[in-house]
């Protein structure tokens, strides 16, 4: 196996306006720092958050997504995954976020895989997947 073998370090999600954003992550259960000294100016441009394991989940507007990468098309197109070890926490966060009037895209529902599983939009439209540990006993067929 290669010793150098591309692993996952960093997120970055293009974001159209940062304080919604930061309010929907900080909301999932994100920590995201506020820059503050040298890099407070960057508050409207870039925004980090390290997770448990090291991976860095990056924020950045779309001005900046330009600077760095010139051929940025714009728009989602992932799902951004976060785990959670409790099937009930998929319906609360799902809940938590709706009410606070986040669109949902899927209902949680307890998938074929045997998760607890849900998907919520970010205020940019990026689907945001919520799933809960896998419990062999609710495997079933898929449809």
């Amino acid at each position: 196996m290669d010793d150098d073998r591309p692993r996952l370090d960093q997120l970055n999600i293009v974001v159209s306006d940062m304080e919604a954003s930061v309010a929907f992550y900080r909301r999932l259960g994100l920590t995201i720092d506020d820059p503050s000294g040298e890099w407070a100016s960057w508050a409207s441009r870039h925004r980090s958050a390290v997770e448990p394991g090291g991976v860095e989940v990056d924020f950045d507007s779309t001005e900046f997504a330009r600077e760095w990468d010139q051929g940025w098309r714009g728009g989602p197109g992932c799902v951004i995954g976060f785990r959670v070890s409790k099937r009930e926490t998929v319906d609360r966060l799902y809940a938590d976020l709706t009410g606070a009037g986040y669109h949902g895209q899927q209902e949680p529902w307890d998938a074929s895989w045997g998760a607890r599983y849900a998907i919520v939009e970010d205020p940019d439209g990026n689907a945001v997947g919520i799933m809960s540990g896998v419990d062999p006993a609710m495997r079933r067929p898929s449809a």
